[in-house]
């Protein structure tokens, strides 16, 4: 058998001492601090030199010797030194000084966690006796090294009877605590926790010989189907999350990388859900239940669901169908006004303008704090550690989840490990191999090649899509009342047509560019991918918002210009949608059964993240823009969305592969998120709030039909309720002063900026300290080196 020989050192509580209280940064009283320590702990060095003499008159050659300082300011001495030195040698301070912790120039993160243990360690020694007045064999040791020693299992048994005494001693917290910080094996600390606790199995119930009486088995019967119960309940949040298992299997096969694409359609759900709740229940509800008179509704023709048009305009999908008066009361509506007199008094009347204006604006303001705290919440987690180093460690000894025990959910797991693995080997092969100066001088000249053709292609359909939109138009007016039906409606998807096309043709261009530069990095491809697919994208965007709040069309023959624009948007909803279908369809299933029929080849396609996660983005950004002229427009992108997730989730499993380069995204759902939040959701917030305060809107359809512009609605409402009710003429100078007055929109949003400033310093904080204490392990483990090889040279002299 085996015998452990430990050196553990435990400062004894001193409440005179004032180093506790001490500052880190103060050098002098932090040596004065270090100085104190070694005096309190010479005589448990005098007992570990006395055991280490008896072993070795025993004739032990191969004696193990462990070092674990709780701190980095604890060092080793002779015994013969501190008992004719107890001011400590020159030599002494000179082996401290020369320790690995102790020439980076005082590290204050070594500083801080010395601080913390100490004070951890007086904090919990409060509740129990010092150790140091325990016999050594009663002190629980956690470094079990088995020296086979001449008194065998019976030394053995009793320190355990002593450890098992010990931690009975204390607390149930701390027993905890202590037997989770100890290394050993998951059946010996199961074993001293049952021993200790008194308790056995996982039902606490006390052990004992005599049969349990009718009232115990009841009781114990109760608590079992309580906790059978909660685990039920465990395990059934995990169902009542949408697509956990499809999200784990996507994960252990293709990895984070294109798992990333489905948690971020994920999200970009729960904002549009969140949207069409809110003006379902405020705005369309209300509408539907107060219903518009419409004089002449055209026929269903079938064409409806891809134009937008037809049987569909004059409904609650657009803003024309609402209606500017309030809705409840009868003398505002021609068809009630019969029974005006006698329903004369509303007591809580529902003004639809006001109630478009609010919702829109209350929906977009929450969105935007949503995005926000998403953000900031995906930043800190994938940038708060800054370093992968001994991640690979980690995945290989603690990625294992030891309670699955389903052979699919086996597979799986091992499925997602071995893909972890690739990312992480494939990171630190990409980071031990740099690129020499010639590779780097080629490299750049190849970029700067790609970036001129691709700003130059964006350049041409940009100029294409403007002389296209301005040409549709003129021949929609000449033909607006002289074509057929079916001519209108088809010349109406000319454009979402046009704008579709060059979407789903110019990223394949992006990606023979891509092809040309080889790029070392799969994460720096994609991101470039992202932005050369952003920048067309925004900037077709913009131009359409541009033709469409221009004058030619705002002041054109069309009537209800507000119902004009959403059916656009929604068309090009539509289109995109459709043309995602083909592209899936004719990029990844018909390219795969080309390589493995025609080719032979066993590769397939990969699955493209950039396309697919800017064209998410891209029809998020359609929602956001037609949600004030359609509000039923997040509804579409639901269904969109829905669909999107099982067609694209079953082409991956069937037609593409894992990345040819495996690596890992920890920072890309951050750069979705950011990329949704300014270009995407600042444009579209820029666009409306152009709209409300400058736009004149439409004089005979609309909830805003007899005001000059949309914000000039709240101003009325405004003086209507101080007149009516003049107990509310705080409302009033909350509206004059805080709405009205420019400065409080400066002061908001540089209260935004400053949240979003105070949130990024933190976590760049949290990321400082973390590279300290990762700096103080690696000096840590020096220092045990260090010693233990001092240890060796002065035992062996």
């Amino acid at each position: 058998m085996s015998h452990t020989v430990t050196f553990t050192f435990h400062a004894p509580e001193n409440k005179e001492t004032k180093s506790q209280d001490t500052s880190p940064y103060d050098e002098g009283a932090v040596h004065d601090s270090f100085h104190q320590l070694i005096q309190e702990q010479s005589w448990l060095a005098e007992q570990e030199m006395v055991e280490m003499q008896d072993l070795a008159t025993r004739g032990k050659d191969n004696v193990a010797y462990v070092a674990s300082p709780p701190r980095q300011t604890e060092a080793w001495e002779s015994p013969d030194e501190i008992a004719e030195h107890p001011d400590f040698c020159s030599a002494t301070l000179q082996i401290l000084a020369s320790m690995p912790s102790r020439t980076i120039g005082r590290s204050r993160g070594v500083i801080l966690s010395q601080y913390y243990n100490r004070t951890a360690r007086l904090r919990r020694r409060s509740s129990r006796a010092p150790l140091q007045e325990v016999s050594r064999s009663a002190r629980p040791s956690i470094r079990q090294l088995d020296i086979e020693l001449d008194s065998g299992h019976e030394e053995e048994d009793s320190k355990r009877c002593l450890l098992v005494k010990e931690l009975r001693s204390l607390p149930a917290n701390q027993r905890i605590n202590m037997l989770q910080a100890m290394p050993l094996s998951l059946s010996e600390k199961r074993r001293l926790r049952q021993d200790s606790s008194g308790y056995s199995g996982t039902l606490r119930k006390p052990k004992t010989t005599a049969p349990l009486s009718q009232c115990s088995r009841f009781k114990y019967h109760i608590i079992i189907g309580f906790r059978n119960l909660w685990y039920s309940l465990l395990s059934l949040l995990h169902v009542l999350q949408p697509w956990h298992y499809s999200l784990k299997q996507i994960s252990g096969r293709f990895g984070s990388s294109i798992l990333s694409y489905f948690q971020f359609l994920k999200t970009l759900l729960t904002f549009n859900f969140f949207l069409f709740l809110i003006l379902l229940v405020f705005v369309v509800a209300m509408q539907a239940a107060y219903p518009s008179a419409i004089p002449n509704r055209e026929a269903f023709t079938g064409l409806e669901p891809f134009t937008g048009a037809g049987f569909f305009t004059h409904t609650l999908l657009y803003y024309g169908y609402y209606s500017n008066f309030t809705l409840n009361d009868p003398c505002t509506s021609i068809s009630n006004a019969s029974h005006c007199g006698q329903h004369r008094h509303v007591r809580m009347p529902y003004n639809m303008p006001l109630a478009y204006l609010f919702v829109t604006g209350v929906s977009f303001f929450v969105t935007c704090i949503l995005l926000v705290y998403s953000m900031s919440r995906s930043f800190g987690e994938s940038y708060r550690v800054g370093s992968t180093s001994g991640e690979l460690a980690v995945k290989v000894f603690c990625a294992w989840d030891y309670k699955v025990i389903q052979k699919r959910s086996i597979r799986l797991q091992s499925e997602n490990i071995c893909t972890q693995l690739k990312e992480c080997l494939a990171d630190h092969w990409a980071r031990s191999h740099p690129l020499n100066l010639f590779k780097r001088l080629q490299r750049l000249v190849i970029l700067l090649m790609a970036w001129t053709l691709s700003l130059g292609a964006i350049l041409g359909c940009v100029i294409g899509v403007y002389y296209f939109s301005e040409f549709i138009h003129h021949i929609h007016q000449e033909k607006l009342s002289t074509s057929s039906r079916a001519g209108k409606e088809a010349l109406l998807l000319a454009l979402p047509l046009l704008v579709s096309l060059i979407n789903l043709l110019v990223p394949y261009m992006y990606n023979l560019l891509a092809a040309w530069e080889k790029q070392e990095s799969p994460v720096l491809e994609v991101y470039v991918a992202i932005c050369r697919n952003l920048i067309l994208k925004m900037v077709i965007l913009g131009l359409l918002c541009y033709h469409w709040l221009s004058r030619k069309v705002t002041s054109s023959k069309i009537q209800c210009w507000e119902t004009f624009v959403g059916q656009e948007l929604y068309r090009l909803v539509v289109m995109d949608f459709i043309f995602t279908l083909l592209d899936t369809f004719f990029g990844e299933l018909m390219w795969r059964v080309i390589l493995e029929k025609k080719l032979q080849s066993k590769r397939k396609p990969e699955f493209d993240i950039a396309r697919n996660v800017l064209e998410l983005i891209y029809g998020q950004t359609l929602t956001w823009l037609g949600v004030f002229f359609a509000p039923l427009l997040p509804a579409v992108q639901i269904i969109k969305l829905l669909l999107l997730f099982y067609i694209k989730k079953a082409s991956l499993m069937r037609n593409c592969q894992s990345p040819s380069k495996p690596w890992r995204a920890s920072h890309m759902n951050t750069i979705f998120i950011t990329l949704l939040c300014f270009p995407s959701f600042l444009g579209a917030s820029i666009f409306l709030s152009y709209t409300i305060w400058a736009v004149k809107p439409s004089e005979i359809c609309g909830p805003f039909q007899t005001f000059e512009t949309i914000y000039d609605s709240g101003k009325t409402w405004v003086v209507e309720l101080e007149q009516s009710s003049p107990n509310l003429t705080w409302f009033t100078w909350i509206h004059q002063h805080l709405i009205q007055n420019s400065f409080f929109l400066f002061l908001i949003s540089g209260i935004l900026l400053a949240v979003i400033y105070l949130n990024i310093q933190v976590v760049k904080g949290q990321r400082r300290i973390i590279t300290l204490l990762k700096e103080q392990i690696a000096n840590e483990g020096e220092d045990k080196m260090f010693l233990i090889q001092k240890l060796h040279t002065i035992y062996g002299k």
